[in-house]
């Protein structure tokens, strides 16, 4: 029997707690080792918030020959923790450990003796043929041909190369059968229809922005489900969990303009009546996609501004104007589609004065919704190596750095960020557009700060 658990970010932390939906990576592992034959069992622990005493009684209850669990940098702590917990219960057990920070840096994973193997990259095939492998080995033989699989083989660290899925409609649907479906949060704010589950559309990012690891994790290659394959899945989740609403989750929705309108057609044609919102660039949205996308029921579109600085823009690699961008929201705008956006405060070689550049050009764009996020580094960008090398920081919690410049602190910006949400959500023309969207009452209830001086 094979357990799959994720862990959960510290309570107190920079790190967003906000709503809880079913975890994607989790369920797709566990869909193919279902479909290898293997018996699985999933515990969303970042759901659940099991504890140490409480996962090591699941241990010796289930009794499981491998147990995998999903690592960010942000959980790497809570990781370790719960890998010494599944040995302490159950020395036999094999642990694996996957995701993001296992991706950029095995090596912390495998120091620790609890760890038998780390998966790097894409983990549905790498874990099913590691599955295999530990069933039948005889406990002196190493995974030396499984591709993303790190290891420990005489006091040295092995890492196989990575291998991405180039037909990811190879793939079953994610085993949401596994998940405790009625216990999550299934809403956002971005629709109005509930419940709304997840869906994830592409893998693989073209884009070198500095801030972000995902080209490592899933390659610079754009792979897509195909638009029949994403519009099964849809119509599956509507029979059988009763969703209504889909947020497409991935950086880059629209990167492939053909298959964009495909599905939007198909979803049309099957009549899914479902609501949904998607991420993408302001680079790759135009309005014939954009009607389209509101004929399918698109109703919101998240967009990574990250600054109203140009100079800000240039520093990071974000390939995008400032134009571009309140292009885009006009369109959007003109369309009927709503916007909502995120700004981060804090990179390296931003002043605060960019940062109030950035507050203005917000209320410039004007969006449904605007989040202003403090930028802290973690593993897996080219941003987090020149902070690290230039000492840029003045905090390491694991492997989560803190920004430290002349301008400013992670103190410091928690001020400007708590300033900037006051005062983005208290101008009298957001307060009388959500008055007359929700109500009175509603927008007193959700925000009763936007009333008070």
């Amino acid at each position: 029997m094979i357990l799959l658990m994720t862990t959960a970010p510290p309570a107190k932390g920079p790190w967003i707690h906000g709503r809880k939906f079913p975890p994607l990576g989790i369920a797709y592992v566990a869909a193919v080792l279902k479909k290898e034959g293997h018996q699985v069992t999933v515990i969303d622990n970042y759901l659940l918030e099991k504890s140490l005493p409480e996962i090591k009684l699941e241990i010796e209850r289930l009794k499981p020959e491998i147990v995998g669990i999903a690592c960010g940098s942000a959980t790497y702590s809570r990781c370790i923790e719960t890998a010494k917990a599944v040995k302490a219960a159950l020395p036999s057990c094999k642990v694996v450990v996957g995701g993001p920070h296992p991706t950029f840096m095995p090596d912390s994973m495998l120091q620790h003796s609890e760890i038998d193997y780390a998966v790097m990259g894409e983990g549905e095939r790498s874990m099913a043929e590691l599955a295999a492998f530990i069933k039948e080995c005889d406990g002196n033989e190493f995974p030396v041909k499984i591709a993303g699989v790190a290891y420990r083989q005489e006091k040295k660290f092995v890492k196989n190369p990575q291998q991405f899925i180039s037909d990811l409609d190879q793939l079953p649907f994610p085993a949401r059968h596994l998940l405790p479906m009625q216990l999550y949060d299934r809403k956002i704010e971005f629709l109005k229809a509930t419940p709304v589950d997840t869906v994830n559309v592409v893998r693989g990012c073209p884009y070198n922005c500095m801030f972000c690891e995902s080209r490592l994790l899933w390659g610079q290659r754009c792979r897509t489900f195909s638009p029949q394959r994403v519009v099964a899945e849809i119509a599956d989740m509507v029979t059988n969990y009763g969703t209504r609403g889909i947020y497409f989750v991935g950086d880059n929705f629209t990167v492939r303009k053909k298959e964009t309108l495909e599905t939007c057609e198909l979803m049309i044609k099957n009549k899914l009546d479902v609501e949904w919102v998607c991420d993408t660039r302001v680079d790759l949205i135009s309005r014939d996609i954009l009607r389209k996308m509101r004929e399918a029921g698109c109703k919101t579109i998240w967009f990574g501004v990250e600054s109203g600085s140009q100079r800000i823009l240039d520093l990071i690699n974000r390939g995008v104007t400032l134009k571009q961008i309140s292009d885009a929201f006009n369109l959007c705008r003109e369309e009927g589609i709503q916007t909502a956006c995120s700004f981060m405060l804090g990179i390296p070689g931003e002043s605060i004065k960019d940062m109030e550049t950035s507050f203005k050009f917000a209320r410039k764009l004007d969006p449904d919704w605007c989040r202003f996020n403090i930028f802290i580094a973690v593993p897996g960008s080219s941003l987090y190596e020149e902070i690290m090398q230039k000492g840029l920081y003045n905090k390491i919690e694991d492997y989560a750095v803190y920004v430290k410049t002349t301008e400013f602190d992670y103190d410091s910006l928690l001020k400007v960020q708590k300033r900037f949400h006051s005062s983005f959500e208290k101008s009298p023309a957001r307060i009388y557009r959500k008055m007359k969207k929700e109500g009175f009452l509603q927008v007193l209830k959700k925000s009763p700060k936007c009333f008070s001086p």
